[in-house]
């Protein structure tokens, strides 16, 4: 804070002027914004691949499964991580101007019936398709439809499995062709965000610790953390009781302990993180119009630390091998 004088006549009256922290333009509103395409029917899983209690009814009912994962449900979730971290680089490589999100639907559909598994959101409390897209401001849950991505479009592809009796979720946010620089950014740092929360996570750790993490990176970096969808416990249920909150919520406090899996996955924004839902009860977007982008892993925590479910089994992770870099990302 600094002081000036009011003027010469008055010298004892002194102003108090406030120095403002210097803020980055606020991005543009996304133009044109996203309308719903058609749909296509819902695709149809083998009769022979196990499936998950809701496939037929739609209903998951009340969760009831324990937090903490047996070995045998362990060694089942690194194998449906893997399936899922396949199908999501996959589905990656498809991810070009002109395609339409239904065709990475089918994509994601197709790869994941290969894997001997069950698209874990078709038909999950009614959803009508195998894989949710999400574009520009959509948040999360987009429908895929017959919209073709276009360039410099932004999409988010959430892959989940049911393989095994078990489920494996992961995402990433993708540019489409060429992208702006405050894109670019959005992507590079919601990455990170989430890299900072898994990096906050740990046996012995509080679950607020998570959201602290990433909304100290968001807030360093101008964008908003949407606090309406959190990171939740998955296992033999796609989502459990366990609830991670994306920002600090110090109510947030179940301690984490080995054998717990669930996922982190922060969606952030390039302007107020306020949002609404279309008619279809599912796809979320900004009020405000502005562009989001989202990361996720499942996560196991171990006696020493965390492992990442959802990587291959040679190791790699989609998200590396779609990463956007940013001039001014966080390395």
């Amino acid at each position: 804070m600094e002081t000036a004088s009011a003027g010469s006549t008055t010298g004892s009256i002194r102003l108090v002027v406030k120095r403002k922290r210097r803020q980055a333009p606020l991005a543009p509103r996304s133009e044109p914004p996203i309308r719903p395409g058609l749909l296509s029917p819902m695709r149809s899983v083998p009769a022979a691949i196990g499936r998950p209690p809701y496939a037929e009814t739609g209903d998951p009912g009340p969760s009831s499964s324990s937090n903490v994962r047996t070995p045998d449900e362990v060694e089942r979730m690194r194998r449906a991580g893997s399936a899922a971290a396949e199908i999501l680089l996959e589905v990656g490589s498809h991810v070009v101007p002109g395609i339409t999100t239904d065709r990475l639907d089918e994509v994601v559909h197709q790869a994941t019936i290969d894997r001997g598994g069950y698209p874990s959101p078709l038909n999950y409390r009614g959803y009508p398709k195998s894989v949710c897209t999400s574009v520009n401001e959509v948040i999360c849950h987009g429908i895929p439809d017959s919209r073709p991505l276009a360039d410099g479009d932004i999409v988010n592809v959430d892959v989940t499995i049911f393989l095994d009796g078990v489920h494996g979720d992961t995402s990433i946010s993708l540019a489409v062709g060429e992208v702006s620089d405050a894109d670019r950014r959005l992507i590079a740092e919601t990455r990170v965000a989430m890299d900072e929360g898994i990096a906050a996570a740990g046996p012995g750790q509080p679950v607020h610790a998570i959201g602290r993490a990433i909304e100290r990176h968001a807030r360093r970096h101008g964008l908003g953390v949407v606090r309406e969808f959190i990171g939740h416990g998955i296992g033999t249920e796609f989502h459990s009781g366990l609830q991670i909150p994306h920002y600090h919520d110090g109510r947030a406090t179940t301690v984490l302990v080995p054998g717990m899996t669930f996922t982190i996955e922060p969606m952030l924004t390039l302007g107020d993180p306020a949002c609404g839902m279309w008619d279809d009860d599912w796809t979320a977007v900004t009020l405000d119009g502005r562009r989001t982008a989202q990361f996720e892993h499942t996560l196991l925590v171990t006696d020493d630390g965390i492992e990442l479910l959802t990587v291959t089994a040679e190791g790699t992770v989609p998200a590396d091998v779609f990463a956007v870099k940013s001039s001014t990302s966080s390395t």
